[in-house]
């Protein structure tokens, strides 16, 4: 997958989360998970952006731990939001398969880089 093909992919994936957190009941629950929520995945993109633009191997691998912590983390917060019964689970199963495509794709891309650096 191209760096640009990725970057669509994440940015898209944090505009979906956008739209989602905003159909969570405005209960305190719902305001903590979708917060928590928004910002694991907007910055998902935040970071993969970053490190497209990294001065160094070194520098893109370190952000790309980032970006698969965050994408970890969304799938996290996604799981809470389902299991507390916020939203129903086919309303978040397409979100989920994302940010867990999203962290095995990091983790891909972490390996490969770390090989061509040695």
């Amino acid at each position: 997958m191209k760096n640009n093909d990725l970057k669509k992919r994440t940015k898209q994936f944090a505009l979906r989360i956008i739209k989602m957190t905003e159909a969570l009941p405005r209960t305190m629950t719902g305001g903590v998970l979708g917060k928590q929520l928004l910002r694991s995945a907007t910055s998902v993109a935040a970071n993969y952006r970053s490190a497209c633009r990294g001065r160094s191997k070194p520098e893109f691998v370190a952000k790309l731990g980032i970006v698969e912590e965050e994408s970890d983390e969304s799938s996290f917060w996604l799981e809470l939001i389902e299991e507390s019964g916020l939203l129903p689970a086919e309303k978040l199963a397409a979100l989920k398969k994302e940010s867990e495509e999203l962290t095995a794709i990091m983790v891909s891309s972490i390996r490969t880089a770390r090989r061509a650096a040695s």
